[in-house]
């Protein structure tokens, strides 16, 4: 089996808190150690004990072959820029929704501390959209159906397929970037 590669440490995170323990518990305390592969690769590995049954988990991730750097400050980026391996177009957009519902609609009452934490999580759900977009190939419109590899994003793609219209993606995308904007 060929291990998908984890374009960043934040990228497998998510990954792994997207995919719960079949008790249903999604935490666990992560010990992460870098692994050779057989094939003289590198990997990550994560494992630990579900926080709820005690179950032993384990994840296991190719590193790319070129490490991407933290972008510093509020900047947020899962990955370079070819689409994820880890997780499909719709994974991604639920990931911006649920960051994206954490944001009160009214800034004027946020004190300084959750004008912060607002901001970034806005800013991650600006870079999930981005993700998105990455599926896109250059010469088309909107994310091809055969890109939903998950059931949580096939339900997705079915349940609202003009969500994947690169028009209407962008205007989201642009939407938090700007909400993230006046937090600043």
């Amino acid at each position: 089996m060929v291990l998908p590669v984890s374009r960043t440490n934040m990228e497998a995170h998510l990954y792994m808190d997207l995919h719960p323990c079949t008790c249903g518990e999604f935490r666990f305390a992560r010990k992460n150690a870098v692994i050779a592969l057989e094939d003289g690769d590198l990997a990550s590995r994560y494992t630990g004990e579900c926080a709820r049954c005690g179950q032993p988990r384990e994840f296991v991730f190719r590193l790319p072959t070129e490490i991407s750097m933290p972008l510093g400050g509020d900047a947020v980026s899962y990955g370079g820029d070819e689409p994820s391996q880890l997780i499909d177009p719709g994974q991604w957009l639920g990931v911006a929704d649920a960051y994206a519902s954490q944001v009160p609609g009214d800034f004027a009452r946020l004190d300084g501390e959750e004008r912060r934490r607002a901001r970034a999580v806005l800013n991650r759900a600006t870079a999930a959209v981005d993700e998105v977009l990455k599926f896109i190939p250059g010469d088309a419109d909107e994310v091809p159906a055969a890109t939903f590899t998950s059931e949580r994003g096939r339900q997705a793609y079915a349940k609202e397929p003009g969500r994947f219209r690169r028009s209407r993606l962008a205007v989201v995308r642009d939407a938090y970037a700007g909400m993230a904007g006046q937090l600043a």
